[in-house]
Formats: structure tokens, C-alpha cells, sequence
């Protein structure tokens, strides 16, 4: 086995491990809310949520992908001006964050002020992925995170304070910006100022940007149409129904910052092949680690879904489109994130308009006719383009597939660690 497929399983495992307790700890805070307060009100709560999840990932603007793009190339001459690179993505995103808590505090209220937060906080951690490992993200953004979270929800909860939850789901984001803040700063080597980074760093960010802005409101704006045309009841059985789907993209997140860095030294280096394999290697263990949660997902969906309450048991055919659509998209591996690591942000960002199009048409269409299960259609309809776009575009300009003779030895075992 190669030392590439090794390095990938031992960050890769290190995300998944992440990746699994936040999972855990998401579902827990479900569990929580959905049992402590009437569908009206969880529904509120989600939908506030993914508002405020949604208004941060545009306000980042991106900058964290474009942090670890520099920052891996940068490996070469012992970081000069890195911390000038850090600047020039935080400041903006910073000022964006505000613009946006501004605007939405008549609707967020005390929520809104967590978003400046929120978006310098996943700038910090994706500066330490840069320097090559995803141990910081795996135990802030993974871990401490969520558990922080769920403890105080739950706390809510106990005290019956359905005002004070979005509060409580906010506040532990405070404290992984500190953390992330002081691991950064004993990383990033105190160097002058080095004219036109900040120029160079936006020239390359500025189409991921909007394609991230786009991807932030694709993974959540579902759940806000529902809200919209369906009622805060609605939003949450939608939300209980597919809150599964957060599996796979936090194990595709996970296995993402693990390789992102190595991907773009590869194709930099025209390293065709070693893109290849760590495309495939990731691809195989993608599947092997979320196919049979959908599987059972899918199988026992009456029964899980019972665990929300009994008005939540409805939604199994919400989790059976679920658990196939995402059985499908990773089948295809990590397609968008080699694409932009290949340079071809343009086409990413065209990929997830027509990606985003497709899901809110039919979700216009669909969700006042058949609610939960309308907008799980049309989620799924623009995951499905998501996915497919690019794997063709992939497969015609460099010839790479998510299988091939990389697949069989990414799966021979030695030794997991985390990096």
C-alpha cells in the first residue's frame, strides 16, 4: 500500500470519527427538542436554525477553502506571508457576518449575533487544515461543538424555555473560535506583510465564494420552504425525517479536509495519478462507511422515525427517497471537491446553480401538494445533478472515475491514527 492511501485513511478516520459524534450528537439534539416541545415549536427552532446556518455559510464567503489552497501550496517555502493570507480572509467575512446579523435580527433575534461568530470560527479551522491536519477541526468543529450544544438544548429543554433554544445552540461557537483562534496563532509563522496576497487570494476565492454562498442555501433552504409553505409543524417532521442525510456529509466533510490539501499539491504538481488514487481511495471508504446506515436507515425508518414522537412515524417514504439519493451521491465520491481542486471553480459554481434551480422548482411544485415528502423530491432531484455534473466533467477532462485500480488496495487495513 502506498504512503498516499495510508496518509488518506489516517486523516480520513480522523474526520469520520468527528463526523460520527457529531452525527450522534445532532440526532440526540433532535431527539431532545422534538420530545421536550410541540412540532410548532421545534419547528420554529429548526427553521431558525438553518436561517442562521444558511446566513453564515454565505458570509464566509468561501475563504476557508481559499485558506487551505494557499496555505498547502505555501508548504514549499516555509509559509512566508501566510498570516497575511489569514487577514485577507477574515476580515471580509467578518464584515460580511455583521451586514448579515444586522439584517436579520428583526427575524434571528439574539440568534443573528452568533453569525459573525460562527463564519470566523470556520475560517480558523480551515487555516489549520491548510498546515496539514484535521486533528483541530475533528475536535472543535466535531466534537466540541455538538456536545456543547446538545448539553445546553438540553438544558433548555429541562427548564421548558423554547425561547432560549436557539441561544443555547449558538453559544458554543464562541468558544471554538477562541480555541481555534490560539491554535492558529501558534501555527502560522510571524512573517512581514507580503503585498497582493489578499489580491491573490480573492482572485482565486471569488468564484467559490458564490458557489459556496449557493452551497450553503442548498443543503438548508429546503427546510425554510417548507416552513414557508407548509407550516412550522411541517418543517419539523421534514427535518426529523432527514436530519439522516447529515451522516454522509459530515463523513464526505470529514474525508474532504482530510485529502482537500493533497489534492491540490497533486494536481498542482500535474500528479495525475496520485489525484486518481486519492480520489478512488476516498470514494470506496465514503461508501463502505455510509452505504449500510442507508441501507438500515431505510429499513427500520417507521420505527426510527418513532422515536420523535408518534406524529413523526408518518415520514418513511421522506426517508426512503432520502436514504437513495445519498446512496448515489456517494457512489460518486468526492467529485466537486476534486473539481475545484483542479482549478475549475467556474464550472463548480455553474454545476450548484443548476444543482439549487432544480431543487427549488420542485419544491414550488411539489411541497403545497405533498409537503415532507414534496421537498424530499426535490432535494433530491438537486443532489442527483450535484453529483452527476460534475463526475461527467471529471471523467471527460481527465479520465478519473470514483472506482478503478485504486479501489481494492485502499481497503487493505494496517494502521488508523489520527494526524
Amino acid at each position: 500500500m502506498t504512503g498516499v492511501a495510508r496518509r488518506v485513511r489516517r486523516g480520513g478516520l480522523a474526520g469520520v470519527v468527528g463526523a460520527a459524534f457529531s452525527a450522534l450528537a445532532q440526532f440526540g439534539l433532535l431527539v431532545v427538542v422534538t420530545r421536550a416541545f410541540t412540532a410548532a415549536e421545534a419547528g420554529a427552532f429548526f427553521t431558525a436554525t438553518a436561517v442562521a446556518l444558511m446566513a453564515a455559510g454565505v458570509a464566509k464567503l468561501d475563504a476557508g477553502n481559499g485558506l487551505v489552497y494557499f496555505i498547502a501550496r505555501a508548504k514549499t517555502y516555509g509559509y512566508l506571508g501566510i498570516s497575511g493570507y489569514i487577514r485577507a480572509a477574515l476580515v471580509p467575512s467578518a464584515a460580511v457576518a455583521c451586514g448579515a446579523a444586522v439584517l436579520l435580527y428583526p427575524r434571528l433575534g439574539p440568534l443573528a449575533v452568533a453569525l459573525p461568530v460562527m463564519a470566523a470560527a470556520d475560517v480558523l479551522l480551515a487555516a489549520t487544515r491548510g498546515f496539514g491536519s484535521v486533528r483541530p477541526t475533528v475536535l472543535l468543529d466535531g466534537m466540541v461543538l455538538p456536545a456543547c450544544q446538545l448539553a445546553l438544548v438540553a438544558g433548555a429543554a429541562v427548564a421548558g424555555a423554547a425561547g432560549w433554544l436557539p441561544v443555547a445552540w449558538a453559544l458554543p461557537y464562541a468558544l471554538v473560535l477562541v480555541l481555534a483562534a490560539g491554535l492558529v496563532r501558534g501555527r502560522v509563522p510571524r512573517t512581514p506583510y507580503l503585498p497582493g496576497t489578499g489580491r491573490d487570494l480573492w482572485r482565486y476565492t471569488a468564484p467559490r465564494s458564490l458557489a459556496g454562498a449557493i452551497q450553503a442555501v442548498f443543503q438548508r433552504v429546503d427546510i425554510v420552504i417548507v416552513a414557508a409553505l407548509g407550516g412550522p409543524a411541517q418543517a419539523a417532521v421534514y427535518t426529523a425525517a432527514t436530519r439522516f442525510r447529515v451522516v454522509g456529509q459530515l463523513a464526505g466533510q470529514g474525508l474532504a479536509q482530510a485529502v482537500q490539501a493533497r489534492l491540490v499539491e497533486a494536481l498542482a504538481d500535474g500528479e495525475a495519478a496520485r489525484a486518481r488514487e486519492l480520489y478512488q481511495a476516498t470514494t470506496i471508504w465514503l461508501v463502505l462507511l455510509t452505504w449500510p446506515v442507508w441501507l438500515a436507515y431505510a429499513a427500520l425508518a417507521p420505527w426510527v422515525l418513532g422515536v420523535f414522537g408518534p406524529s413523526y412515524g408518518s415520514a418513511a417514504p421522506v426517508a426512503l427517497v432520502l436514504a437513495g439519493t445519498m446512496m448515489v451521491a456517494t457512489a460518486c465520491g468526492m467529485v466537486d471537491v476534486v473539481l475545484t481542486a483542479a482549478g475549475h471553480t467556474g464550472t463548480s459554481l455553474l454545476n450548484l446553480l443548476i444543482a439549487i434551480t432544480c431543487t427549488v422548482a420542485l419544491d414550488l411544485a411539489l411541497i403545497p401538494s405533498l409537503g415532507a415528502l414534496g421537498a424530499v423530491v426535490g432535494w433530491s432531484g438537486g443532489v442527483i445533478v450535484k453529483n452527476l455534473l460534475p463526475l461527467w466533467q471529471l471523467h471527460r477532462r481527465y479520465g478519473l472515475h470514483p472506482f478503478g485500480r485504486h479501489t481494492l488496495p485502499a481497503l487493505r487495513l494496517r494502521t488508523w491514527t489520527l494526524t
